[in-house]
């Protein structure tokens, strides 16, 4: 792997023909420290964020010990990678031989569920085990989130009580967990959903070991800017506070996004330009599938030796592929002068950008760079100063909003 100090310096030594990957460990491990450090209970990382081994090291290297893990394949990684930690399969739909390898081999003990027939089927696969830590997931609202997790999974209302009292029986600690959905912009989010949990447990009248508020943490994009975390900790702590539970309840929480959207970044390179298009070397296949199929707006910058005094301009993507569908809307804030040959940054992909990459049509990015300068945005307080909502000393930088 190559080193240096920034995607300047990347692009201007390699001169790179393919996409290359930028990862900012110092970044991830901030992130990390922050969550171990003023979350108040325990942190999960959830794997499919970003499942790279590197990654995982970092975080465990930081004090981040339990992972959250949504299938057999990442029960397996996370195992291999980290021997020590902790695994919580908190898919809530899972493979009888999924579940009965996770337990019976890599010592899985924590699993979610929403309904009935998950929970008689962890029992099966794990010959009624008396030793689980079950999770029950309730259905939340995801409308304070940009990406809703409302639809999938979550016991109804009326299912709650009957699943809570049949899992009590069956589980040694007893969970309530939900997930308000991805890139929560409100820390009502959190107390919404609690308020719902409440109710869940002075329903069934069942003691609870668990509450795990689920991720939904958010990171910093273009017309993104959301509050400290600080505020959704602070929520967070009350609403369990408040909680029928007893004095030894553990609270848990699954941050992917925010542990790792501001570990990676990536150069690509324009091969042509078509007014308002900007033709690229990676797209809706690789690491910007965000990008073209939700519309998510990644923030950008023109890396040039010179700065160039052009007045920014709003700009959509093609990507490399044969299909129309390698299309990101944008827009995407770029001096007016990009042209054919420069080189763009494009910011905050360690969550789900490298996740999400194919091969498709023979496109496909393996070189990787770790670089020391500051990633694009930071919601992270690094003791020094406030949290960066642009890093300021970066050169030629896109501020966020414009």
């Amino acid at each position: 792997m190559y080193e240096h100090h920034s995607a300047l310096g990347v692009a201007t030594a390699l001169k790179p023909a393919a996409p290359v990957t930028l990862i900012r460990p110092q970044a991830a491990a901030r992130a990390a420290r922050f969550f171990v450090e003023k979350f108040p209970g325990r942190s999960l990382y959830a794997v499919k964020a970003n499942p790279s081994p590197d990654l995982l090291r970092i975080l465990w290297q930081e004090g981040v010990t339990h992972y959250d893990v949504a299938s057999i394949v990442e029960v397996r990684l996370v195992a291999e990678t980290l021997p020590y930690a902790k695994l919580c399969f908190m898919h809530p739909v899972k493979a009888e031989e999924a579940i009965a390898e996770a337990y019976h081999v890599h010592g899985v003990r924590t699993f979610s569920l929403d309904t009935m027939d998950e929970l008689e089927k962890i029992m099966r696969a794990t010959g009624d085990a008396t030793d689980l830590e079950l999770c029950v997931r309730i259905r939340v609202s995801s409308d304070l989130a940009k990406l809703s997790l409302a639809a999938k999974f979550g016991a109804e209302p009326d299912e709650v009580r009957e699943l809570l009292m049949a899992t009590r029986q069956a589980a040694d600690a007893l969970g309530i967990c939900f997930h308000v959905g991805s890139q929560a912009m409100s820390p009502h989010a959190y107390t919404q959903a609690i308020e719902r949990v409440r109710a869940a447990i002075v329903e069934a009248a069942v003691t609870v070991d668990i509450i795990d508020v689920g991720g939904g943490f958010p990171s910093i994009y273009p017309d993104m800017e959301p509050p400290a975390l600080e505020l959704y900790f602070d929520a967070i702590h009350r609403g369990f506070e408040s909680l029928p539970v007893s004095y030894s309840s553990e609270l848990w929480c699954e941050p992917g996004r925010a542990l790792c959207a501001e570990y990676s970044s990536l150069i690509v390179r324009v091969e042509r330009r078509r007014g308002d298009e900007l033709y690229i070397n990676d797209g809706a296949y690789g690491a910007l599938f965000d990008a073209a199929h939700v519309g998510w707006r990644f923030p950008v910058e023109l890396l040039r030796a010179e700065v160039s005094t052009a007045e920014n301009h709003a700009f959509s993507f093609y990507g490399p592929t044969c299909d129309d569908m390698d299309h990101m809307v944008g827009p995407f804030m770029l001096p007016a002068d990009v042209k054919a040959g420069d080189y763009i940054e494009i910011g905050m992909l360690g969550a789900y950008g490298c996740a999400m990459r194919t091969g498709f049509n023979g496109f496909s990015s393996e070189t990787l760079v770790a670089v020391d300068n500051e990633p694009m945005a930071s919601m992270y307080d690094d003791g020094v100063e406030e949290p960066r909502r642009v890093a300021e000393k970066r050169g030629n930088v896109v501020k966020l909003g414009q």
